[in-house]
């Protein structure tokens, strides 16, 4: 057994605190705003230039004009605030966005995080990312385990190019949670029915008690 994408989101939404502002990455992460626990009020911010996230819209909710940086539809909230995509980046780059949860293509034991392109395939633009892993103060990855082939995305080395060094703090993926620690990835939690011995086979990252 391992979490699916929805499971991997309620465990990612598990890491809000109350007041926090939180920038939510394409993929994954953009499912965490279905699934913020009971009693938490967190601020979603998108790099194009909304703060104040709702939900995912019904058919009848669906405005084509509110979108998040992924160009999904969104919902808006009474608290809801537009403004520029600078704007937005200053927000990012000052410091004032407590946390951003992202999708990654592959982590390192050392924190490294490759989300933004394979060569030799299209890339529509590098995105947020990179402002966000150096501007942020908490970075959690969520993602799958391995990559469609079965091969492993926590790695001793990232292969892909980087979009920072050392900034992740704590991957979820749909075998468990890790934490970046002196050493290589510290296992926090591990999916329902999962054991140690799966998790060690389909991991090439060095895992630390």
């Amino acid at each position: 057994m391992a979490w699916d994408r929805n499971q991997m989101a309620a465990r990612a939404a598990r890491e809000l605190e109350d007041g926090m502002y939180v920038n939510l990455g394409i993929g994954i992460p953009t499912l965490v705003a279905n699934y913020i626990p009971d009693g938490v009020d967190v601020t979603l911010q998108s790099e194009n230039g909304m703060l104040g996230i709702g939900p995912f819209p019904t058919e009848n909710e669906v405005d084509p004009d509110l979108i998040n940086a992924g160009k999904q539809t969104v919902t808006e909230l009474a608290r809801t605030a537009y403004f520029s995509s600078s704007d937005s980046f200053g927000m990012i780059r000052g410091g004032k966005i407590a946390m951003a949860i992202l999708g990654a293509m592959e982590v390192s034991e050392k924190g490294d995080l490759a989300n933004w392109m394979i060569p030799k395939k299209l890339v529509k633009g590098m995105g947020g990312a990179m402002d966000l892993v150096a501007g942020v103060k908490r970075v959690i990855v969520v993602m799958d385990h391995a990559n469609k082939k079965g091969e492993s995305k926590l790695l001793k080395e990232c292969t892909l190019p980087l979009t920072g060094k050392g900034v992740v703090d704590r991957i979820i993926t749909n075998l468990g949670v890790f934490d970046v620690v002196e050493g290589g990835l510290k296992v926090v939690e591990l999916a329902d029915g999962v054991t140690m011995d799966e998790l060690e086979k389909l991991t090439e990252a060095r895992l630390v008690k």
